[in-house]
């Protein structure tokens, strides 16, 4: 190399061709609602901008800050913003990013139709792995099967897991007392599984939502299908920065882009062992001298279980 002629400095990656916007002209603003290539962005000020992906790859998720180019609407995104963090979904063809920039999950539980430990194991693996914290909220628990709920759950606050009791249909204003210290100033995602009274919570912390996805849907043309888009409201009665963001019509969470070091250290039973068990390198499924073999208390079997689900997902030969 002739030691004369200086390096180039490197340019920044870009997944589209058109050069840098304006910092002057850009305009700054959140995605709040997201539907294949449609978005719709909030601003500062309050503006409910339609946006669309600059490029044929459409990048953005609910709860990125993006750079939008002036213009006629729809605008253009010009530029995704760096994330704290991203959670995954998945179906039976891929995964995909669908939520950014959270901080806080809030995992819906309930009563009737019962704890879904399988959903609730692997949104925890999901939020541990991207460093997001998680309360679990146990919902209906003015039914008679609270009770026996209420036991199931006491496995996740065993583990050091937050776990607050909710009647939303019985008692909505203990309810929304019980949440607003959770939900001031902080952007909170809602999961949970069919049945469990997450629209109706929805509803209780945002009593406008209904009006708010009308309004969504006509911003970004897409009609029906607002009813499987991620969707992030303002809450109201909170100060600024305080939102929910509802994700609803996913099958489970995608997890594929995990390692098996991250799988591992995302089990609070697993992580407080790691190195106990006799090879460094234990997988903890067949091998001799398994701490969790030798030792039947060291973690559920339920749990046990779902680990080596998962582990056999992660190393299972990718299809070419």
């Amino acid at each position: 190399m002739n030691s004369s002629v200086a390096p180039q400095a490197a340019r920044p990656h870009r997944t589209d061709k058109a050069p840098p916007p304006d910092a002057a002209l850009a305009i700054r603003a959140r995605i709040v609602a997201a539907f294949g290539r449609h978005f719709l962005a909030r601003t500062d000020d309050g503006r409910l901008l339609p946006c669309v992906p600059r490029g044929k790859r459409s990048e953005a998720v609910c709860g990125d800050q993006v750079l939008l180019a002036p213009g006629d609407p729809p605008l253009a995104i010009d530029r995704v913003l760096p994330r704290r963090n991203a959670l995954w979904r998945e179906d039976q063809w891929r995964s995909k990013m669908f939520a950014a920039n959270i901080d806080r999950v809030l995992l819906v539980t309930a009563a009737v139709p019962g704890v879904n430990h399988g959903l609730i194991g692997r949104a925890l693996i999901a939020t541990d792995a991207a460093g997001i914290p998680v309360t679990l909220l146990l919902n209906k628990c003015d039914l008679p099967q609270a009770e026996a709920a209420r036991a199931e759950v006491s496995l996740y606050r065993d583990l050091g897991y937050d776990v607050l009791e909710l009647s939303v249909r019985s008692a909505p204003d203990a309810a929304r007392q019980t949440l607003l210290p959770l939900l001031s100033g902080q952007t909170c995602l809602l999961l949970g599984a069919s049945g469990v009274g997450k629209s109706s919570l929805t509803n209780l912390l945002v009593p406008d939502a209904a009006a708010a996805t009308g309004e969504i849907s006509a911003a970004l043309s897409a009609g029906r299908h607002t009813t499987t888009a991620t969707r992030l409201y303002p809450i109201p009665g909170l100060p600024g920065g305080s939102d929910l963001m509802d994700s609803p019509g996913f099958q489970s969470f995608g997890l594929h882009h995990l390692s098996v070091s991250q799988l591992q250290h995302a089990f609070p039973e697993i992580r407080a062992r790691l190195g106990q068990c006799r090879f460094h390198n234990c997988t903890h499924r067949n091998e001799p001298g398994c701490v969790f073999t030798a030792d039947p208390q060291a973690i559920s079997p339920a749990r046990l279980q779902l680990y080596r689900t998962i582990h056999a997902e992660l190393t299972a030969p990718q299809p070419r």
